[in-house]
């Protein structure tokens, strides 16, 4: 286990006061050029000379075989045991899987083509068992995907995860005596890996890109006569960290989800530096040694992700075996600069506060309008969430509802105008809205305060959005502010309606008091806190949320609602612990 102080100052913990956090990189999505490049990339996968690449010595063995240090669901291998695939809700009978004509969602595909059920089907059967099924999938897959270079099943991203789930399961797939499967498989892997040279690099930034960067190297390390694709791959490594993670060691996506992804990924190839007897690089070292803290600096006190871009809070017992896996231990950061959430936490309570912009459509897909929203809880108890999961939901959730989550008005924030703080556009990609957050944060032993606003609405409505959030330092007592504050040319005669939405987390009940300006919150055994707001009236209405397997649970949402003159608008609030 490696120990990182996290306010060490290779780990630094603190963001100047006023900082304005900027987007940098750029706005705009992919360019047509970009675009059309991409597909020019992958068209020639199909041609001769991509085919002659990809020819030369073929292994006969692997060096060795690594651990993978990650823990499956038991569950979904039992299920595999069983004669069931399945994914966030989609399952399918293996005997009639066609894997010729597909007829299932991406994200079970990518489960299915990058072989991570490999990771289940080892944490719920002996290795006689599930051999059986693993060599049976393997020998359907390559009969349709072995030679064919097409398609989602050799996405770079796709080929990296295959790897590292091939060489770390390698007993699962190669146990056959069947010298002709055998060779196939290896042959195939080799092919891969050659694939994987000439096209790491076009992968999106991030964890895809990350992931097939790690299966070039791992593919160094266990072909024999990898030492080149070694050197080169661990540089190629180093370029996918950089641009796709942050200094403070958030990822580019800005999503927890996919950082907990990252992380795995890293504490995977470790085991395969492992098994050669070499030390994981400093740069990755390094990279993971920041990821974590970053991470738990995004968790509860239930121990699972906050729901944010998209991503659901993940099974507590996820998240515990891939922190498990990483062999870091450290607190949880609690400041930011680019990574840009905000973590406040006094007695059992715990405050995680989105304060910087969004992130910019070039590194993802699928981003959420999310700026200056919250979470809150108080022990496993999580009294204030985000709807989240719009990308971790189950493929039974309509599109239309799996798009809402992405909207402004599935977070705990402030809407003006019914519309987004920034803009979502039918192509999934974000457009122009949230430009910059200016924050400053102060810390007693009587309480935290953050303060931040956002240029969001300016260009539509001519207002800025500020919140001020204080966190006494018992942990019993919340404040806020939601102020919109006249800015920018932009002058709509009239009035623009508000709402500041706060929806409550899984069994939590809400009360009306007689007077309509208060609601009493019943929290998961026992508690009692109280919510007040001026400035607005107080409804209480449905919501929905998505847990941490994908599925969508009913829930209640708080909601001030009124409008808001040319001159602006005030809204506080207080949420305190009755009981």
């Amino acid at each position: 286990m490696t120990d990182l102080p996290p306010d060490s100052e290779t780990n630094p913990d603190g963001i100047e006061e006023g900082k304005r956090l900027m987007r940098v990189r750029g706005t705009s999505g992919l360019s047509l050029a970009e675009r059309l490049a991409d597909r020019l990339h992958r068209l020639t996968w199909r041609t001769p000379i991509h085919g002659m690449r990809l020819k030369g010595r073929y292994p006969l063995k692997l060096i060795a075989v690594p651990d993978d240090p990650v823990l499956g669901n038991a569950a979904c291998g039992q299920a595999l045991l069983d004669g069931q695939i399945g994914f966030r809700g989609e399952v399918r009978a293996i005997d009639t899987l066609d894997f010729a004509r597909p007829d299932w969602s991406g994200a079970f595909g990518a489960y299915v083509h990058s072989f991570a059920w490999l990771r289940d089907l080892s944490s719920g059967a002996t290795r006689a068992a599930g051999a059986t099924v693993a060599e049976g999938l393997m020998q359907r897959w390559l009969s349709v995907h072995g030679t064919k270079i097409d398609g989602a099943a050799w996405s770079p991203e796709n080929w990296g995860r295959r790897i590292l789930f091939w060489t770390a399961h390698a007993p699962l797939i190669l146990s056959s005596t069947d010298l002709i499967y055998r060779s196939q498989v290896l042959n195939t892997l080799a092919r891969g890996a050659r694939h994987l040279d000439r096209s790491a690099d076009k992968a999106p930034a991030g964890a895809p890109r990350i992931a097939a960067w790690c299966g070039v190297v791992a593919a160094g390390l266990l072909i024999p006569g990898g030492d080149p694709r070694l050197a080169f791959g661990e540089a190629g490594l180093t370029r996918a960290l950089h641009t796709g993670l942050f200094e403070d060691g958030g990822v580019v996506s800005r999503s927890p989800a996919m950082l907990l992804d990252v992380i795995a990924l890293l504490s995977t190839l470790r085991e395969t530096y492992a098994a050669r007897r070499l030390e994981l690089p400093v740069v990755a070292g390094s990279a993971l040694a920041r990821m974590v803290p970053a991470l738990l600096g995004a968790s509860h006190g239930d121990r699972a992700l906050s729901s944010w871009q998209g991503g659901g809070p993940s099974t507590e017992a996820e998240v515990a075996a891939v922190i498990a896996a990483s062999g870091i231990r450290t607190r949880p950061l609690r400041q930011s600069r680019e990574w840009g959430y905000q973590r406040l936490a006094a007695g059992s309570a715990v405050l995680i506060v989105d304060a910087a912009p969004p992130p910019v459509a070039r590194v993802v897909d699928g981003g959420c309008a999310s700026t200056l929203a919250f979470e809150f809880s108080d022990g496993p108890v999580r009294i204030v969430v985000n709807c989240g999961g719009a990308r971790a939901a189950v493929v039974q959730l309509p599109a239309t509802l799996a798009e809402g989550l992405r909207t402004t008005a599935a977070h705990s924030t402030l809407t003006l105008g019914d519309s987004n703080s920034t803009a979502i556009h039918t192509d999934g990609t974000l457009g122009r809205g949230v430009a910059e957050v200016e924050l400053s944060r102060q810390e007693s032993d009587a309480a935290s305060r953050i303060e931040a606003s956002h240029d969001g609405y300016v260009r539509r409505w001519g207002f800025k959005h500020r919140r001020q959030l204080l966190l006494t330092g018992d942990g019993r007592e919340l404040r806020g502010e939601d102020a919109l504050l006249p800015d920018g040319r932009k002058r709509n005669p009239g009035a623009t309606g508000f709402a500041v939405r706060f929806h409550l987390g899984r069994g939590v009940q809400a009360s009306a008091t007689a007077d309509g300006q208060a609601a009493i919150l019943r929290l998961p055994g026992g508690a009692l806190w109280q919510f007040r707001a001026r400035g607005g009236a107080l409804a209480i209405e449905d919501s929905v949320w998505i847990d941490g397997e994908g599925r969508p649970v009913a829930i209640q949402q708080l909601v001030v609602g009124g409008e808001a003159p040319t001159g602006g608008a005030h809204i506080s609030w207080v949420l305190k612990r009755a009981l």
